[in-house]
């Protein structure tokens, strides 16, 4: 299965998987793949606009999501950020109001620890553990990544009607949920 080597690949650059985890892609994968018909016929796309909280109310970025084979597919860009890297993170509910805060906590639905979600799969990361993001020099960022299990349809791991959220500092993966700082930009994620 291509999608499987390329899959396996992409998620053991960031460390060793257990067995477990490695077991829970190798699932996930193949699940996808039978579906990747019907996927084809009928994609489901949302979108979320980001914007900047008041303390940094000139970001802007757009995050688009698609339903794949591999898993849900997250393209996204950022401008007017400070440059260096950013913890990014889908959060439990769809509004940016309050500065962010009212998005809630990482969106967790099986009530883990933190971690990063590609390198330690469901069972060691939350649902939302997206991990960093890179912001360049000139303030911009720009990233397309494949997260297998999430989806926009309806299960537990359904990110449709959750928020981004931008953090001013690096997550460091610390518990419960790393220490990124401050909320500086959030977007609500809209099936289109």
């Amino acid at each position: 299965m291509p999608g499987l080597t390329i899959q396996l690949k992409r998620i053991t650059k960031y460390g060793v998987l257990s067995t477990f985890t490695t077991a829970l892609v190798i699932i996930s994968t193949i699940t996808f793949s039978s579906f990747a018909p019907s996927l084809a016929q009928v994609p489901i796309v949302a979108e979320a606009i980001i914007s900047g909280t008041s303390q940094s109310p000139e970001i802007t970025g757009r995050v688009v999501l698609s339903e794949t084979a591999e898993g849900l597919r997250i393209i996204g860009t950022i401008a007017n950020a400070s440059p260096g890297e950013h913890g990014f993170h889908i959060h439990e509910y769809g509004s940016c109001a309050n500065d962010g805060q009212d998005a809630g906590d990482h969106f967790n639905p099986v009530g883990v620890q933190h971690g990063h979600l590609l390198s330690h799969g469901f069972e060691y990361a939350h649902a939302g553990d997206l991990g960093n993001i890179y912001v360049n020099p000139d303030g911009t960022s720009s990233w397309d990544q494949i997260y297998p299990g999430l989806t926009l349809s309806d299960s537990s791991y359904s990110v449709a009607g959750r928020s981004f959220i931008l953090h001013a500092d690096p997550d460091d993966f610390g518990q419960p949920s790393g220490n990124a700082g401050p909320r500086i930009a959030c977007g609500v994620i809209s099936i289109r």
